[in-house]
């Protein structure tokens, strides 16, 4: 485990790493509008409108609006709004913000969340590897909303080495699901890293094929161990940009 032994600190993503939604998000805003008592919206095209305006408001306010100082709430409201528009219903402002309350309840609890069954028995590992002090297994959090930058700008991998104590990018793991925003941006600056195909999608041979480094489903603690053994983790080289 010679890698193992150099490295001081692990950084993770979580949406399709450690956790993911249930469903598509767009269900979940179908059986808010159902919950309020409206007829059940078209599951497709509510897929299709989020995505729309979700994409629309990630280009007019990147980072949830950070620049422009719009609280969170407001960001999300919009973008709810629109998704319904973009699908073809538009509400009056009353029905609307019941069904918003509802989404933005939704969101704020567990429920449309599910926890992959190897995420705590690796932090459980991580911790008693690499914690500073005691607590949670986690030490410190980077989110686009608070930093004004997001994935795939390197900015934030070098902001989560500092929020580590400026602990270097070679005595550091990523881990993540994206070649795009974890692979390619966090190997630019220097980190070792790996990826997880949840999922099982098509882009992971491809990924292996460039000489990433990515687990299978399931295991994750078990499956980490086997490629320190194996010494096959990216080098932890830096690299211009694709």
């Amino acid at each position: 485990m010679l890698l193992l032994s150099k490295l001081h600190c692990i950084t993770v993503d979580v949406t399709g790493t450690l956790l993911a939604y249930k469903g598509e998000l767009g269900d979940h805003y179908c059986m808010a509008a159902k919950a309020v008592g409206l007829p059940c919206p078209d599951y497709k095209r509510m897929h299709e409108g989020f995505k729309m305006a979700y994409t629309d408001m990630a280009k007019k306010y990147p980072c949830f609006c950070y620049a422009a100082k719009m609280p969170n709430i407001a960001w999300w409201k919009t973008c709810v709004k629109d998704s319904f528009i973009w699908a073809g219903y538009d509400y009056d402002e009353e029905t609307f913000e019941k069904v918003f309350r509802c989404i933005y309840s939704v969101f704020g609890s567990s429920a449309p969340y599910t926890v992959f069954e190897d995420y705590q028995p690796f932090l459980r590992w991580a911790r008693c590897s690499f914690a500073t002090h005691q607590g949670s297994e986690w030490e410190f959090g980077v989110f686009s909303g608070l930093e004004d930058v997001e994935k795939p700008d390197p900015r934030i991998y070098e902001i989560a080495l500092e929020k580590a104590g400026n602990i270097a990018p070679e005595e550091t793991l990523n881990i993540g699901d994206s070649m795009r925003k974890d692979y390619l941006p966090a190997k630019s600056v220097g980190m070792h890293v790996l990826l997880l195909d949840r999922f099982k999608i098509l882009d992971a041979d491809s990924w292996r094929k460039s000489g990433a480094v990515v687990l299978p489903v399931g295991g994750l603690l078990q499956n980490f161990h086997k490629k320190l053994n194996s010494n096959s983790l990216s080098p932890c080289t830096k690299s211009g940009p694709p």
